[in-house]
Parts: C-alpha cells; sequence; structure tokens
C-alpha cells in the first residue's frame, strides 16, 4: 500500500517535472542565442516527461487493481493520460530537433519554417491536455480504494470475468 508520505514524495517530485516542464515550455525563447544551453534544458525537460510517464506507471504497479490482475481495468480508466503523455513526449521531442536543426544551421536568423510551427502548436496544444489528465491522474491515484481490497474492486473483478 501507499503510504502517506511516500506519496506525498512522489507528488511533489511529478509536480516539480510538471513545473520545469512548464517553465522551459514558457521561457524557451529567451534562450534562443544560447543554442547549448536550450540543448540541454530541452534534454532534461525531455528526460523529465519520460520520468513522469515511468512514475504514472510503477503507481499503477503499486496500486491493489494491478496486483489482483485487473490491469485492463487500470488501463482503460487511465488511458487518456498514458496517450496524451506519450504523444506529448513525442511532439515534444520532434520540436526541439526541428527547432535546434533550423536554429543551429542559421543562428542569426529568426526563421519558422512550416513544420516547425506545425510541431510547435500540436506540442503547446497537447502540452495544455498533458497537464491537466496528469494532474488528475496523479491525484486520482492517491485514492485508497485502488490500494486495497473493496466491494467496489470485487464487482468490478466479477464484470470483468464475464
Amino acid at each position: 500500500m501507499l503510504q502517506t508520505a511516500n506519496y506525498s514524495l512522489v507528488l511533489s517530485l511529478q509536480f516539480l517535472l510538471l513545473a520545469y516542464d512548464l517553465f522551459v515550455n514558457s521561457f524557451s525563447e529567451l534562450l534562443r542565442d544560447d543554442l547549448v544551453n536550450a540543448l540541454v534544458l530541452f534534454i532534461v525537460q525531455d528526460i523529465g516527461i519520460l520520468f513522469n510517464i515511468i512514475i504514472i506507471f510503477l503507481m499503477f504497479f503499486n496500486t491493489f487493481i494491478f496486483q489482483a490482475g485487473l490491469v485492463k481495468l487500470l488501463i482503460h480508466k487511465f488511458k487518456g493520460t498514458i496517450f496524451i503523455s506519450i504523444t506529448y513526449l513525442g511532439l515534444t521531442i520532434g520540436f526541439h530537433v526541428s527547432l535546434l536543426k533550423v536554429r543551429w544551421l542559421l543562428p542569426s536568423w529568426y526563421l519558422w519554417t512550416d513544420a516547425l510551427q506545425t510541431f510547435f502548436a500540436f506540442q503547446r496544444i497537447t502540452g495544455v491536455l498533458y497537464y491537466y489528465f496528469y494532474k488528475r491522474t496523479i491525484i486520482s491515484l492517491g485514492d485508497p480504494r485502488l490500494y486495497e481490497d473493496s466491494e467496489w474492486l470485487r464487482k468490478e473483478f466479477i464484470r470483468v470475468q464475464k
């Protein structure tokens, strides 16, 4: 079972990673001329998103639902978050690669290609969805019903078996 102290620590780490991601998305344009620092910030951002995805799956594995073998129920309940998180990671990496590729070739020019604008728009829109779904999921995973046997879980187990 997830202890309150452990959950608070994990929740704090997840919010810290989300805040860093939001910070980099908001202020990365200020490092337009300093490409090496932008590259480092982007790499740390991508690793942070990957860590958030790993932490979510580790929290899934810690639930009683997962341990009871109702993986399908758990995935169904959080499929939106899983899909949005993986999509956001892919779009963020694509945006970073496109941005740095354009800027590395022409560092003194202010150039936005069509592909870069598309990645930017989709990455930011997906980012808003990512923040919402991810925050909702990490708060939902604090529900004690997910970590103990209950009548709700027994009903779901019977429903899934049929």
